[in-house]
């Protein structure tokens, strides 16, 4: 059993967090949709010691039976660091042991940080989410929307019956797919157009984007897909600077979150974990060959490296309604519009990874049905990345988790990051 305990040093503050001030200057336009979660409550009996432990645990098992090269975890509950644990290799062949501040691909959990960003344009006046999106990105204007298969790959269409808005982009039901999570022609589209060719700008991508049909009609479906990579576009569009450089001034520099970005500086490559998957039940790795310099696209949707205890500040930050250590990111109403239903009422189910009584907001997943949660808190709300790395924040209990691993099993790492709930909630059926 390898157990790694280090201090947690640099990030000690958050033992001194208190509730988010007023909120800031927003929006001068009022925005619907926007819904109040349930009030944080201090008094709330903490999460039990036993059950933090049990995920911990259930790691350190699948470590020892061969199906994970190691993990890290950190959980802060109401200010105060309830764990920090690193349990088997960041580099398994070389016995490298897995450190509290390994450095991971932490692929779609970028997409709350891009969010994020553009929601600080939000708060300064930039845009409306009832925008069209076509208003920054004429790229995307008079779209055609497949409605059914047509000869030689290339689907029936019909016009947009109304224009993608910038709400509908945020929460995944503006009509656009990934290109490998559904098989239809749009998907297989996406795919020879290469969307999310690494060598292509943002500005390129969205320029692809536009001579493609959607894949459903704006507002209609909730579809996971590229639309936080066209939000990276549109902050640039917005601010006038690239991706990488709004991030690091508006959300990295201000949160300390040193260890996050575009890629891992050859100062800090001892820290960054292999990438693994399994081979006839063998663990096995590429050297690190990835994330050695600045990329070409700058993914807002997958495309960041961090470490557990910088995205715990940036949760924090989200947690303290837009607040960390004297430092305001977001106002409380952008906050409070990320972690609120922006669906339209008749999208109720999202399917897929998604689990039962959840719904969307703007870059994060939240919990509406707890009974259907493993018991969560209903306002949770959380994401998770395809490399194995996942989070969730209570505002409830006033807890954030972070679970982190590098596996290429898709199954195996929803399957760790449900269980986590339901160990850290007591749901029955959880045995770890």
């Amino acid at each position: 059993m390898i157990r790694h305990h280090t201090p947690w040093l640099k990030h000690c503050g958050l033992l001194l967090l208190v509730a988010a001030c007023a909120a800031c200057a927003s929006n001068a336009a009022v925005e619907p949709r926007t819904a109040s979660v349930q009030a944080p409550a201090s008094e709330t009996q903490q999460i039990p010691a036993a059950n933090i432990e049990a995920v911990a645990n259930t790691l350190q098992r699948y470590i020892d039976e061969g199906k994970l090269a190691g993990a890290t975890i950190m959980a802060v509950e109401q200010g105060e660091l309830r764990t920090i644990d690193a349990m088997g290799y960041q580099d398994l062949e070389n016995e490298v042991p897995m450190r509290t501040d390994t450095i991971f691909r932490i692929h779609s959990m970028t997409k709350p940080i891009a969010g994020a960003a553009l929601m600080t344009l939000y708060d300064a006046g930039k845009f409306k989410l009832s925008d069209p999106v076509e208003m920054y990105i004429p790229e995307l204007a008079n779209l055609q929307v497949a409605i059914a298969d047509g000869p030689d790959g290339n689907p029936q269409t019909e016009p947009a019956q109304h224009k993608m808005t910038i709400r509908e982009l945020m929460s995944h039901s503006a009509g656009l797919t990934y290109g490998f999570f559904s098989d239809s022609q749009v998907d297989r589209l996406y795919q020879q157009a290469a969307i999310l060719d690494p060598n292509s700008t943002l500005k390129q991508m969205v320029g692809k984007l536009g001579q493609l049909p959607l894949w459903a009609q704006p507002g209609s479906a909730w579809n996971y897909s590229v639309a936080v990579d066209v939000q990276g576009y549109l902050v640039e569009v917005l601010s006038g600077i690239p991706l990488d450089e709004y991030l690091q001034k508006h959300i990295f520099t201000p949160l300390g979150m040193d260890d996050t970005g575009f890629y891992v500086p050859e100062n800090k490559q001892f820290r960054f974990t292999r990438y693994y998957h399994n081979d006839n039940g063998q663990l096995i790795s590429a050297p690190n060959a990835d994330y050695q310099t600045s990329p070409v696209l700058l993914s807002g949707g997958g495309g960041l490296v961090s470490t557990a205890a910088d995205y715990m500040r940036f949760a924090q930050m989200m947690l303290n309604g837009g607040e960390l250590d004297g430092v305001r990111i977001l106002s409380a109403e952008a906050v409070n519009l990320m972690r609120s239903r922006q669906l339209p009422d008749h999208i109720q189910e999202l399917g897929g990874f998604v689990d039962p009584g959840n719904t969307f907001g703007l870059d994060f997943a939240v919990v509406e049905d707890s009974s259907k949660a493993y018991g969560q808190s209903t306002g949770v709300y959380w994401w998770w990345g395809i490399g194995g790395c996942w989070f969730w924040i209570d505002p409830v209990r006033e807890f954030v988790f972070i679970g982190m691993i590098q596996h290429r099993d898709v199954r195996q790492s929803v399957g760790l990051h449900r269980l986590s709930k339901q160990l850290i909630y007591g749901a029955k059926g959880a045995d770890g």
